[in-house]
């Protein structure tokens, strides 16, 4: 078929709905390009953006600068400058970012219902390394009411960060529930009264009205969208895109993609955004690239993240970066639950550890969860397994903390969490070991030295609790250190859990504007990325949000190159 065949033209075509696309979409439409369509391959719109904590890592923001928050851009970089290796770090990028996610953030604020608040009390991820702050750098979006969305409601996709699939709560009110922090019993109270007092919307719907963390974001960026009549087709995939020779330029003109059962082919007049995700669930890409063990059963990045952007960028001769990397997070692989819960929080409370398969500790519990797991895969051999591995705790801890997904009695639990493998129960340490499939005499020796760091408040094999983020999901009331208590009273448990992540960050190689480079290192004309499907531009993942914010910022950057809009 030629290039002069198409069923529907466009200026912009932007695929995928999290965070980056969406900002591109509504950038471009603003700055003045005059038909944006948003193509999602999903039923539901947001992808992982909407499912996750919605957090957008963004130094010396408008929100943080009203608070007179102590930071600046030179302590930024320097921080970036430590975290990020420089075989890996591309600092014109870094650059382009700290200059502009501010701005990204206030272009945003004046002309959309995009709106976050400054989360105060969460520190970078490496918060001992030069230039870090414990707070002020991470912001997650200010709430809305799910009833704004009218009948769309029901085509944003549903957030994975619900209490009991019913409460919706901020990053903050989650620290305090599941961290069992003080006060924790009231800020729940509060969240089942207003659930059940909400009659009208209980009628119609499980989740709280309010919505928060991604599903949040993503709702205020799609109800912006609305507004200006920007379309979005769900349920539509990209397959391929179309090339032309302009001038002696290859250049893209659109795509060929895939709407109820029908190809289509979409022109483009300026630009394709390409803003699809990962290539987490796609088994063939994760061998192909990954460490090894790796299963996208582990993954909690959404399904239909299977690397589709990333392969018509290759197939066009576009340069990908990064491709054996992820957001590596471990993961707790439920029976009966579509997604792997992330083990961030739980693990990093006082009262339990984490053990291979030869009965011992291999890391520091309350470290971010990006440095925990390529700690696991260094470690990790056939000889020392560390896949899967194992959380240890007591019972006193599984009653005093949310050990999710063991709430409640055990008797009221699902018999299959105890006969596929998640969980393993005995009264000794020997016995769990033995029925979990550990090492019984190293795991008790093991229990006994993680005792005696508790008493003494020091543990010298990893150093657990010195840093600030570690004691950020550490209990204050426990002394002398609050990421450390002992493990004495029986049953004791092992849960299993996973290498697993949220998303793949390796992809397309991209420059300051957005543009996709070829292999020649040159840009592609009319073709951009951003997100998960382009080369991660802060891939040590230095705090949190440190995904979505440069997939924002660098959506924006996108869209002023798109259609020529200058910023101040």
């Amino acid at each position: 078929m030629n290039n002069d065949s198409f069923d529907h033209e466009v200026d912009v075509l932007v695929v995928g709905s999290g965070n980056g696309g969406l900002t591109t979409a509504l950038c471009a439409k603003i700055m003045g390009s005059e038909s944006v369509l948003v193509i999602e391959k999903g039923k539901q719109i947001g992808g992982t953006s909407a499912m996750s904590g919605g957090g957008i890592w963004v130094p010396c923001s408008r929100y943080s600068k009203a608070l007179n928050v102590d930071d600046s851009i030179e302590d930024a970089k320097e921080y970036l400058e430590s975290t990020i290796p420089a075989e890996v770090r591309r600092d014109e990028m870094i650059d382009a970012y700290l200059e502009n996610g501010p701005k990204m953030l206030d272009f945003l604020h004046h002309n959309t219902l995009v709106r976050y608040l400054s989360l105060a009390h969460y520190p970078d991820y490496y918060s001992n390394l030069p230039g870090a702050r414990n707070g002020h750098r991470s912001l997650e979006p200010e709430p809305i009411l799910g009833s704004e969305l009218g009948d769309d409601f029901k085509h944003i996709h549903e957030s994975a960060l619900i209490v009991y699939k019913r409460f919706m709560i901020t990053q903050v009110e989650g620290q305090m529930i599941t961290g069992g922090l003080q006060g924790r019993f009231k800020a729940l109270a509060k969240l089942v009264l207003k659930y059940y007092t909400d009659f009208p919307w209980r009628f119609k719907h499980r989740i709280s009205r309010r919505l928060t963390c991604g599903m949040a974001g993503i709702s205020r960026l799609f109800l912006s969208l609305k507004a200006r009549d920007v379309p979005i087709w769900r349920e539509t995939a990209l397959h391929e895109l179309i090339t032309e020779n302009i001038s002696g330029v290859e250049t893209i003109i659109g795509a060929v993609i895939e709407r109820e059962g029908k190809t289509l082919r979409i022109k483009t007049k300026q630009a394709v955004m390409l803003a699809a995700g990962g290539f987490e669930q796609n088994q063939a890409m994760r061998e192909k690239y990954l460490p090894a063990p790796t299963n996208k059963a582990w993954s909690a990045g959404i399904k239909t993240n299977t690397g589709d952007a990333i392969i018509a960028g290759q197939n066009i001769g576009a340069k990908t970066a990064q491709m054996d990397g992820a957001w590596w997070c471990s993961t707790v692989t439920v029976p009966g639950r579509e997604y792997p819960f992330l083990s961030i929080v739980t693990k990093s409370l006082p009262g339990t550890f984490v053990v291979n398969q030869s009965g011992k500790r291999y890391g520091n519990e309350s470290q971010n969860y990006m440095s925990w797991s390529l700690g696991l895969f260094e470690n990790h051999s056939k000889e020392n397994s560390c896949v899967p591995s194992f959380m240890v705790f007591d019972s006193k801890f599984k009653n005093s903390y949310s050990a999710f997904p063991l709430t409640g009695p055990d008797w009221l639990l699902p018999k299959s969490f105890f006969n596929e493998g998640l969980i393993t129960k005995a009264n000794t340490i020997s016995e769990l070991g033995e029925k979990a499939g550990i090492n019984a005499t190293a795991l008790e020796q093991t229990v006994t030295q993680f005792n005696h760091f508790a008493v003494t408040g020091k543990d010298l094999d990893f150093q657990r609790g010195d840093a600030a983020y570690d004691r950020y999901y550490g209990d204050p009331t426990v002394k002398p250190n609050p990421c450390l208590a002992k493990l004495t009273q029986a049953p004791f448990y092992a849960m299993r859990t996973d290498a697993g992540d949220f998303g793949t960050h390796g992809g397309l190689l991209t420059n300051t504007d957005g543009q996709v480079l070829a292999e020649n290192g040159q840009p592609i004309s009319g073709l951009y990325a951003t997100g998960n499907c382009s080369a991660a531009v802060l891939p040590t993942y230095p705090g949190p949000g440190a995904t979505l914010g440069p997939a924002m910022t660098f959506a924006y950057q996108a869209a002023k190159h798109i259609t020529g809009f200058k910023d101040s």
